[in-house]
C-alpha cells in the first residue's frame, strides 16, 4: 500500500479536474493520495473521484474540503490514517459547496434526487 499514497505530490488544482474540462459542477472534492487528481464526490453527478480509481487503481482519497483530513480507501471501504499531504489541503475557503461558482444549476438538489 506504500505507492498508494504519496505526501509529497501536490493537488492537480482547486477543483475536480474533470469537471473543470467538460463544463460541469460537483458537491464535494476528494484528493488522489497517490497522484493529487482532483475529483468529485459520490454525491456529486458525476463521481469523478470513484471514476479515477477505478481508472487508475490509486484506492487511498483524502477530503480536500476546508476543515476535513480524513481519509478514505474505495478496495477496504475503510477510513484510512494517512500522513500529511502537500499544500494546499483543500479547495480556497471562498469556493462554494457545490460549486463552482457560476455553473451550479439552480436545480441542482433536484438533479442530486432524480439521478
Amino acid at each position: 500500500m506504500s505507492d498508494a499514497v504519496d505526501p509529497t505530490v501536490r493537488p492537480s488544482g482547486t477543483g475536480c479536474v474533470d469537471c473543470e474540462a467538460d463544463g460541469g459542477w460537483w458537491v464535494h472534492l476528494r484528493r488522489c493520495a497517490a497522484c493529487g487528481h482532483i475529483g468529485c464526490c459520490d454525491d456529486s453527478l458525476a463521481r469523478h473521484a470513484s471514476a479515477h480509481w477505478r481508472a487508475t487503481g490509486h484506492p487511498i482519497i483524502r477530503s480536500f474540503e476546508p476543515g476535513e483530513d480524513w481519509f478514505w480507501n474505495f478496495e477496504t471501504n475503510q477510513y484510512y490514517d494517512g500522513p500529511e499531504l502537500a499544500p494546499p489541503q483543500s479547495h480556497p475557503r471562498d469556493q462554494p459547496v457545490p460549486g463552482p461558482k457560476g455553473r451550479v444549476p439552480v436545480d441542482w438538489a433536484a438533479q442530486l434526487r432524480n439521478r
